[in-house]
C-alpha cells in the first residue's frame, strides 16, 4: 500500500511535466499578415468580374473598387472594350487622365481610370457650385440689391443718407439702376439728397480676386456690389440719379462704403431681384467664372456670418460630400468658377454630385437645362456635330492651361442614362483633351 501511493505519485508528477512540456513547445505564430507591395494599376483600370458569390453593386455611391468587366457580348461589355482602346491613346504616355462612367439607370459603375485620382477641375468646378447653391440656397433663391434710406423727407429733400446694401448680382444693369432711382424719385417724393450715398458691402469677404488666381487672370476685382458683372456700381449708381433728376448735396458726395451711419435702421425703398435660373444659365453655357463667383458667395452669405467667404462655402460643400458619402478631406474647394489653381476634385467626385443632383428632384429641374447640349448651345455648340452625341449629351466643359474636363450626362444607345466625368490634365493642347473626349461621349451614344 506504501509503494502504490509512491508510484501513484511519481505518476501524477510525470503527467504535469509532460502538459508543461507540451505547453512550452507550441509552435508560436506571428499573426503580421505579409503586405503586398503597391503596384501601379496600368490604364484602363477595369477590373475582372468577382465570383458569383459577391453581392451585385447596387450602391448609389460610384466607387472605382466596384467596377467589374460586364460578361462578353453585353452592351457593357462592348463599351468597355471600345474605352479600353481609345484609352490606350499615345498622348496618355505624357499626360493624366480621370475618367468615370456611372450608369443611373443600373446604379452600377461602368468604366473608370484613375476615377479617385486628384487633379484640378477647371471650369468643372461650376458644377461643384451649382450643386452646391441648389442643394441649400434652394431654386426659389433670389439675388437681392436693396436701397434704403435714413431721415425723413421734407418738401422733397431727404434729409438724411441713401445706402445700397451688396447681394453681388452680377444681373443688375445700368438700365436697372435707372429705374431704381425713377422709382425712388416717384414713390417716395425725393428730388435731391442732403446726406451721402452710402454702400454696405459686408455680404462678402474683403478680398478683390479668388484664392489662388493667377495674377494675369482677366478677371474680377469682385465686389459686393456690381453692373453688368463688373465693379463701376458707385460711378454707375451716381449717374442713374442724375438720369433720374435727383440733385446731391454736393457735386462729390461723400461714399460710405461700410453701410448707414449713425444708430436708425434705414428702410427699404427699392430692390432689384432675380432669379438663380437666371443666373444658372449664363453661368453653365457660357461658363461665366464672374457669375459663378457671384453664387460662389451666395452660398457664404448663407451660413449668417457677416464678411463670409471661401471657409463658409468650403463647410457647406463639406456637408454635401457627407451626404453622399464621399470623404471631404479627399478634396479642396478654393473659389466657384474653377479659375484657382488650389481646386482639387476626381473624376469619381464629380460624377459623385452629378449623380446626387440627377436623383434630386429639386437639383435636376434646375440644373440639367442650364448644362450646354453637345452641337446646339453654349460652349459644347461647336462639339460633336453630325455625330449621336449631338443634342443628346448634357455637360459642363472646363478649360484653363494644360487642364481640359468635361462632365454631364446622355442618354446611351441602350436607354440608360449615364453620368460621366473626364479630366485630361498635362495636355499641351486644349484640343486634344477635346477630341479624347468627344469620342468617349460619341462612343457611349453610339
Amino acid at each position: 500500500m506504501k509503494y502504490t501511493k509512491y508510484l501513484l505519485l511519481l505518476l501524477l508528477v510525470a503527467s504535469c511535466g509532460s502538459r508543461q512540456t507540451v505547453r512550452h513547445h507550441s509552435p508560436v505564430v506571428d499573426a503580421k499578415p505579409d503586405v503586398p507591395a503597391v503596384v501601379q494599376v496600368p490604364t484602363p483600370v477595369v477590373v475582372e468580374e468577382e465570383p458569383e458569390e459577391q453581392e451585385p453593386v447596387i450602391s448609389a455611391r460610384p466607387l472605382v473598387s466596384q467596377v467589374h468587366r460586364a460578361p462578353q457580348g453585353t452592351w457593357q461589355a462592348a463599351k468597355q472594350q471600345a474605352l479600353d482602346s481609345l484609352c490606350q491613346a499615345p498622348i496618355f504616355e505624357t499626360t493624366q487622365l480621370g475618367l468615370y462612367v456611372y450608369d443611373l439607370t443600373d446604379g452600377q459603375p461602368l468604366y473608370a481610370v484613375n476615377a479617385a485620382h486628384r487633379m484640378r477641375p477647371a471650369s468643372c468646378q461650376k458644377i461643384v457650385t451649382a450643386v452646391t447653391a441648389l442643394q441649400f440656397l434652394k431654386g426659389n433663391y433670389q439675388f437681392r440689391t436693396d436701397f434704403r434710406i435714413t431721415g425723413k423727407v421734407k418738401a422733397g429733400v431727404l434729409d438724411g443718407d441713401l445706402c445700397v446694401v451688396g447681394g453681388m448680382d452680377p444681373l443688375v444693369t445700368s438700365d436697372e439702376l435707372l429705374q431704381a432711382a425713377t422709382a425712388i424719385k416717384q414713390k417716395h417724393g425725393i428730388d435731391s439728397i442732403a446726406g451721402n450715398l452710402t454702400y454696405d458691402l459686408s455680404m462678402r469677404e474683403d478680398v478683390p480676386y479668388g484664392w489662388g488666381w493667377c495674377w494675369d487672370d482677366d478677371y474680377g476685382p469682385l465686389s459686393a456690389l456690381l453692373v453688368d458683372g463688373r465693379d463701376t456700381f458707385e460711378q454707375d449708381w451716381l449717374q442713374a440719379l442724375v438720369g433720374a433728376g435727383i440733385k446731391l448735396s454736393s457735386d462729390s458726395p461723400l461714399a460710405e462704403r461700410n453701410g448707414a451711419r449713425g444708430t436708425e435702421q434705414p428702410r427699404s425703398v427699392y430692390t432689384i431681384r432675380h432669379s438663380i435660373d437666371e443666373l444658372l444659365e449664363p453661368m453653365m453655357k457660357n461658363s461665366d467664372n464672374i457669375y459663378a463667383e457671384c453664387l460662389f458667395y451666395q452660398i457664404a452669405a448663407s451660413t449668417g456670418k457677416k464678411g463670409a467667404g471661401r471657409k463658409q462655402v468650403a463647410g457647406r460643400t463639406d456637408e454635401l460630400m457627407k451626404r453622399i458619402g464621399l470623404d471631404p478631406n479627399q478634396y479642396r474647394v478654393a473659389d466657384g468658377s474653377g479659375l484657382s489653381l488650389y481646386n482639387y476634385v476626381s473624376a469619381e467626385m464629380l460624377v459623385a454630385i452629378l449623380g446626387y443632383a440627377w436623383r434630386t428632384e429639386s437639383i435636376r429641374e434646375h440644373l440639367l437645362p442650364s448644362l450646354p447640349i453637345a452641337g446646339y448651345d453654349g460652349t459644347l455648340q461647336k462639339r460633336m456635330i453630325g455625330t449621336e452625341a449631338e443634342g443628346n449629351v448634357r455637360a459642363k466643359t472646363g478649360t484653363v492651361t494644360g487642364v481640359v474636363s468635361l462632365a454631364g450626362y446622355l442618354t446611351a444607345a441602350n436607354g440608360h442614362t449615364l453620368v460621366f466625368a473626364i479630366i485630361n490634365q498635362g495636355v499641351s493642347s486644349s484640343a486634344i483633351g477635346r477630341t479624347f473626349q468627344d469620342k468617349v461621349c460619341q462612343e457611349l451614344c453610339r
